[in-house]
């Protein structure tokens, strides 16, 4: 579903596609037949881009990576979902078949096989992928604008969309509300679910389980998402930030952990755990780090992570690096140890096959797997719907780039749900766990403070 914009928050007189460009899609799409693709180069910004049209599709994601592609996708010219245990596979399967592999799909999924449990995760599903009607890509230099038309239907409204978007005029991030504040469970709760944890790690259950709590920000105002997503890009870099928007609510983070990148057959995985805050100054910065690099349960709950990681990726790949030690991942509120592990994929594996056998790994929810799972699903308070699910692109080449969802939330209106884990060992302290989960709440929380 597409609708017109008015001239609310654009600056009147301008377009960001011009009618040349537009010109030049149509014409490429009036020599094609079947599904339609033509593709400009644009020189405006990927993310006004998105600004601009979000609030006129039914779907629209926002997505950029450390290194510095920035991907927006509006409207949906094709899409398939999935559940259950198989559901990635048949994900790979459906975007196999819709073809133009060079096309750039978005994907999402849930934590569960089985999707969310609750009506606050309406429209999003246990997984899904899509072709957006319009993509804008910002790779290697240079902005390219993708139109795909879906067989059977008229490009004019895609086009008259096109026609319509103007550059968004600068708002600042002012504060529009007051703001109330809900944590579920309450903190007392979800402490005595990491001790009940701990004895159950002690007892030789399990070797960790990530446990996750979920707080909510009551705004009386509606929530600047688009303008909170470049906040999270400006401050957070080296994130992967992530905007998914699905009727009329917006999942949004700013997540420091890679789950898979897959270019041809190369592939880098990225875990990270055992965390701690930033210091005040650089010589407390450095004694925080030393120390996390040096505690014995924050190495511990880092092997367990990679050891699992990398024993899964074996079975993918004919060879592959795995960091001896870990290194230190400094984010601006916590820093985590953190290891690069680089394989080689076999020739018939692509990302989704990835995802596929490592999902859920051990920073979201433990060792052994099917152990921690369970002691999950008997203990937690809360429906992770998408969070510490995962989100990025692909295309029909099975190559992409995918982030666990992490440092996230789901935005309707003025109410946000926000979510937070923190890995738990033998030697783990309720009161330390919900410090750090604290710490994690911090990239969004600080920003809808002040929205």
């Amino acid at each position: 579903m597409i609708r017109l914009p008015g001239d609310a928050g654009t600056i009147a007189g301008m377009q960001l596609v011009s009618h040349f460009q537009i010109d030049e899609i149509r014409r490429q799409l009036d020599a094609q037949r079947g599904f339609r693709v033509a593709t400009v180069d644009v020189s405006f910004d990927t993310f006004d881009f998105a600004r601009t049209g979000a609030a006129l599709v039914d779907r629209a994601v926002a997505y950029s990576t450390p290194s510095g592609e920035r991907i927006a996708g509006l409207g949906t010219a094709w899409r398939a979902t999935a559940s259950g245990p198989d559901r990635f596979a048949a994900l790979r399967d459906e975007r196999d078949r819709a073809g133009h592999h060079d096309l750039v799909s978005f994907v999402g999924f849930a934590f569960s096989p089985q999707g969310p449990t609750t009506s606050t995760w309406e429209g999003y599903e246990a997984a899904e992928v899509f072709i957006p009607r319009i993509t804008l890509e910002s790779i290697e230099g240079g902005t390219r604008l993708t139109v795909a038309v879906p067989d059977g239907e008229r490009a004019d409204e895609t086009l008259d969309l096109l026609a319509s978007m103007q550059p968004p005029k600068w708002i600042a991030l002012d504060d529009t509300g007051d703001h109330s504040i809900e944590s579920h469970p309450h903190v007392t709760e979800w402490a005595s679910s990491v001790a009940k944890a701990v004895d159950a790690i002690r007892s030789g259950d399990l070797d960790k389980v990530v446990l996750a709590r979920s707080v909510i920000v009551n705004s009386t105002e509606p929530v600047a998402i688009l303008r909170v997503f470049r906040a999270l890009v400006e401050r957070y870099p080296q994130c992967y930030n992530f905007a998914w928007k699905s009727g009329d609510s917006v999942f949004i983070g700013a997540s420091p952990e890679l789950l898979a990148d897959v270019r041809g057959s190369n592939l880098i995985s990225n875990p990270l755990a055992g965390s701690a805050r930033r210091g005040e100054g650089e010589f407390d910065d450095e004694s925080i780090g030393y120390a996390l690099l040096s505690s014995d349960k924050d190495r511990e709950e880092h092997r367990l992570v990679v050891d699992d990681l990398a024993r899964r990726l074996g079975s993918l790949t004919t060879e592959m690096t795995v960091p001896s030690t870990p290194s230190l991942k400094r984010m601006a509120t916590v820093q985590h140890l953190s290891s690069e592990i680089h394989g080689t994929l076999r020739d018939d594996v692509g990302i989704l096959d990835v995802i596929a056998m490592v999902h859920p790994t051990p920073a979201v929810g433990g060792v052994e797997r099917d152990a921690a799972l369970r002691f999950i699903d008997e203990v937690e308070q809360i429906d992770r719907g998408w969070y510490s699910g995962g989100v990025g692109w692909i295309n029909g080449r099975g190559e992409g780039a995918i982030c666990i969802a992490l440092r996230c939330g789901l935005i309707h209106d003025g109410r946000t749900h926000l979510f937070a884990g923190a890995g738990i060992v033998a030697d783990s302290q309720p009161e330390a766990e919900l410090a750090e989960t604290r710490l994690k709440l911090r990239p969004l929380f600080d920003l809808l403070a002040t929205t």
